[in-house]
């Protein structure tokens, strides 16, 4: 349910302001918000004819503005169809900037709902993307919801007498919250399910995450050659999209692509995507992929682990299963480039998605820690069994080969249920080293 309804056969015009309010800490300049903003406006093909940072004193409970800031404001809308205020704006903010303005007017949050709402390609994520918008509207029943009522047959005859249009339409709204939850709830059921099974084989899940454009499903493509939509925008990838790869050990992993972060993520987006997210949670590897050419690629860094952190992930960038790949090193100056190459810490590497700088190393990083758990054994193998030997090198990474007279030494690290399948495929000695 869209909150811009404007002529779809042409760009619609906006105008994007952002408020830099005195004594408010936030961590991205003005500019840089500014430029967030309208990226995300340029997300839903939105033609921008002014962009401004506008200095706030106080807000004003009424209009968030003061009259003085819309007087001067309102010259520079000539043209526009629609305000973005990239701000929190309360419905009552929202509909007196309308009437005021006499146009549309919507908030960072609503925003950042349209371009999920336009993006969503499952059935899941428009389940998900629908529960959000909902749960923002309901939020701003200060007007009439009519179409609503349109929406739902019948609706009219579930108020009784004297019942308010805004009773009415929030009981519309919240027994769709309800249907919707209650489907989400099955496709939790079912993500469960399909954990459950992969990790009987088991396949360990690698969980790509980071901020809106930092490359997430470019690095994805160049690993899986999944040809998952990938583009210079934000939030070009909304569903989660899961491949299995295999990685130069020849172990298999499940290596999942994730929706994008973003600051001041919409409470009611992070609820709501909480199904999705927990592949995140039941990840094996979380990689953390920085577009490391950004200016703002530490404050990204910062949004990210926060988002992380709501989700029930503490300290998750101190853990050892944690990776930060710093992407987009192709976009670096050479003496920055070659800096990258020595960087010490062993859980972050430098990566190009688009040159595939990098890949080899990190896909050695992730064998690495999958196997640091494993046990290290050795077997002798018959060189006539190829059956066993083709499986051992699929299931197991092996460190060293001898061939002693019509038997194959080999010295290997392997996992406990891969361990545990193994004896039940040989009957030879295995020595735990």
């Amino acid at each position: 349910m869209p909150f811009i309804e404007i002529n779809s056969d042409k760009k619609a015009c906006a105008c994007v302001v952002y408020p830099d309010i005195s004594g408010r800490n936030i961590e991205l300049s003005p500019d840089a918000r500014l430029e967030e903003a309208c990226g995300l406006a340029l997300a839903i093909n939105l033609e921008i004819v002014h962009r401004e940072i506008i200095k706030v004193r106080e807000i004003k409970p009424g209009m968030f503005f003061s009259r003085g800031i819309l007087d001067k404001l309102r010259s520079s809308l000539s043209g526009a169809e629609l305000l973005i205020v990239d701000a929190s704006l309360t419905p009552i903010q929202q509909r007196n900037l309308e009437k005021e303005l006499n146009l549309k007017v919507i908030d960072r949050t609503a925003l950042i709902l349209e371009i999920f709402g336009e993006r969503a390609q499952t059935s899941e994520g428009k389940l998900q993307v629908e529960l959000a918008h909902l749960t923002y509207q309901r939020s701003r029943l200060v007007r009439s919801w009519t179409h609503l009522e349109r929406q739902r047959g019948g609706a009219g005859f579930l108020g009784g007498p004297g019942e308010t249009q805004i009773e009415l339409d929030r009981r519309i709204i919240d027994n769709k919250i309800v249907r919707i939850k209650k489907e989400l709830e099955k496709v939790k059921q079912t993500r469960g399910l399909q954990r459950s099974a992969r990790q009987k084989v088991p396949y360990p899940v690698v969980a790509l995450v980071g901020y809106t454009n930092a490359g997430k499903s470019s690095l994805f493509n160049r690993i899986a050659d999944a040809g998952v939509f990938a583009e210079n925008l934000l939030f070009a990838t909304l569903d989660n999209t899961l491949r299995k790869i295999k990685l130069p050990s020849g172990r298999e992993i499940i290596l999942s692509d994730t929706v994008g972060f973003i600051s001041d993520l919409p409470h009611e987006l992070i609820m709501s995507f909480r199904a999705t997210l927990e592949e995140v949670l039941a990840a094996d590897i979380i990689v953390h992929v920085r577009d490391i050419a950004n200016e703002n690629t530490a404050v990204q860094r910062k949004d990210v682990i926060s988002v992380l952190k709501s989700l029930g992930l503490e300290n998750v960038d101190e853990k050892e299963n944690y990776i930060e790949l710093l992407n987009k090193t192709d976009l670096l100056p050479a003496d920055r480039q070659e800096n990258l190459k020595h960087l010490k810490k062993k859980n972050t590497l430098p990566v190009s998605a688009l040159t595939g700088e990098g890949i080899e190393n990190f896909l050695h990083r992730l064998d690495e820690i999958l196997t640091a758990q494993n046990k290290t054994i050795r077997l002798n193998v018959p060189a006539a069994d190829g059956a066993l030997l083709a499986w051992l090198h699929q299931n197991a990474l092996i460190l060293d080969t001898r061939i002693t007279g019509e038997n194959i030494c080999l010295e290997l690290k392997i996992n406990e249920a891969n361990l545990s399948k193994l004896q039940h495929k040989t009957s030879a000695p295995i020595s735990i080293i």
